[in-house]
């Protein structure tokens, strides 16, 4: 029987697409990285975050006026479709057409092996999407790539002592992070997405984005650096 090829789905963070200004090299090399694997076989699906762009929306807005939760997570959602019309843009020769703002509409998925999503409606995150593409296309395996190596036991931007975790079940990451969702929030993985995640018996790996190498290692099976939550 002939061996099926690695179906990997990526959550793009935001915070590594745009983390004030356009990283404009990294995707570049992003896109040089994704065309290596591609030439192997491999078929991705890419999910971006709205990362700065949905946060100073959002704070904007609240600023001006009582702003709802669904009117932040519509700003957050048009702030991942306009970082998926960027990322669709750089692939544009191999990648589906339409970016995937639904993940649950039909399409046409045997003739690519690159597809671009973005958010899609209120109450529904990027890595809840995510999760549901991956389920979708029989995922491989999931990389969260954001702007951080591991998960932590606290947060490592206030916390000198936060003890990174390199493999974690999802009630313990779930303990770390709490169960709400809020527009905006920063965390690895989000609580709605990590609830479906540990329902679907999924495992996600998170690890720092812009390490491309280790990137490598992770789809390849190597020793890589990152946190294994499952």
């Amino acid at each position: 029987m002939k061996k099926r090829n690695p179906t990997i789905v990526i959550s793009l963070g935001g915070s590594i697409i745009v983390p004030g200004e356009i990283q404009a090299e990294f995707i570049k090399n992003f896109r040089d990285f994704i065309f290596k694997f591609l030439k192997r076989g491999y078929r991705f699906i890419i999910v971006t975050g709205g990362g700065s762009i949905a946060r100073n929306y959002i704070k904007a807005a609240s600023e001006i006026t009582k702003t709802s939760d669904e009117d932040k997570d519509w700003l957050g959602i048009h702030a991942t479709k306009i970082n998926a019309q960027l990322i669709k843009t750089v692939f544009k020769k191999v990648a589906y057409p339409t970016i995937l703002s639904n993940p649950l509409k039909k399409i046409n998925e045997r003739k690519y092996r690159l597809f671009i999503a973005s958010g899609w409606k209120p109450g529904w995150s990027t890595d809840y999407i995510t999760v549901l593409l991956a389920k979708r296309f029989k995922a491989d395996k999931i990389i969260n790539a954001s702007n951080i190596d591991y998960v932590y036991d606290k947060n490592p931007l206030t916390e000198k002592n936060a003890r990174p975790i390199k493999k974690m079940g999802w009630n313990d990451y779930r303990k770390i992070i709490g169960s709400k969702w809020k527009p905006g929030m920063k965390a690895p993985i989000d609580p709605v997405a990590a609830k479906l995640a540990s329902k679907l018996k999924m495992g996600i790996i998170v690890a720092r984005g812009t390490n491309l190498k280790n990137l490598g290692n992770i789809l390849t099976n190597k020793k890589f650096k990152g946190t294994m939550i499952t």
